[in-house]
């Protein structure tokens, strides 16, 4: 899961990017408002965390940008206070949710899972792909009842997959949704990631397929068609 985080106190950002990252989500800072809108346009985001009081441009004025140009990413305002006024005007400017500093990390991960949920799923608990479960609240995988063992890159691309399932989801995009601007990606490594997926999906109904010159796809295929080798 890929956030971006909009704020311009070094260190209140530093804190939240530190635990966003041991939490396992791929995170993307800038410190102003004016450098975030750019940005939104090119990378695709499940969680946008916006400071509502940016220097320039507000952070209130970058979403209703953001808005006006139909772009319906979640967005999790961070005010200073939690006045009804400053409540209002959040939700008036296109805010999905929002969090009083000081942030509490708890609170924190738990509202941003619930935007992600609200997306993708119709606010159930979990997004299943044939005999895949995927837990919103804990982020694991489950096939068959069991845990799926993932290393971060890998549970990286399948979690982008299944948040976007049955959707066909272009090579730049799925490396753009696993690498931090911060961070050499490539199309290469995010053949390796999926190769090495669907050697662990091998007894799964779940597939990975390739769409040529488009992208991948993941999608449940019926049990008596399986034919996969898991050497």
């Amino acid at each position: 899961m890929k956030l971006l985080l909009v704020e311009d106190n070094a260190e209140l950002a530093h804190w939240i990017v530190s635990l966003l990252k041991a939490e396992g989500f791929v995170v993307d800072y800038v410190p102003a408002a004016e450098h975030a809108a750019p940005i939104m346009r090119a990378q695709c985001y499940d969680v946008v965390l916006l400071d509502m009081r940016l220097p320039s441009m507000s952070g209130k004025d970058l979403l209703s940008l953001v808005r006006r140009r139909g772009d319906t990413v979640p967005v999790l305002m961070l005010t200073a206070h939690g006045s009804i006024d400053d409540k209002v005007d959040c939700f008036n400017a296109g805010a999905d949710d929002y969090v009083v500093k000081p942030v509490d990390a708890r609170e924190l991960v738990a509202r941003i899972k619930a935007l992600a949920r609200r997306r993708s799923s119709d606010a159930t608990i979990s997004i299943n792909c044939g005999d895949l479960e995927y837990r919103f609240d804990s982020r694991e995988f489950k096939h068959d009842g069991q845990l799926l063992s993932l290393r971060r890159r890998e549970h990286a691309v399948l979690e982008t997959l299944i948040l976007r399932q049955g959707k066909t989801v272009s090579k730049p995009s799925l490396m753009d949704s696993i690498f931090g601007l911060d961070e050499a990606g490539s199309i290469d490594a995010v053949d390796l990631y999926v190769h090495r997926l669907r050697k662990r999906l091998c007894q799964s109904t779940a597939q990975i397929m390739t769409l040529r010159g488009l992208g991948y796809i993941l999608r449940a295929r019926e049990p008596s068609r399986m034919s996969c080798l898991c050497s």
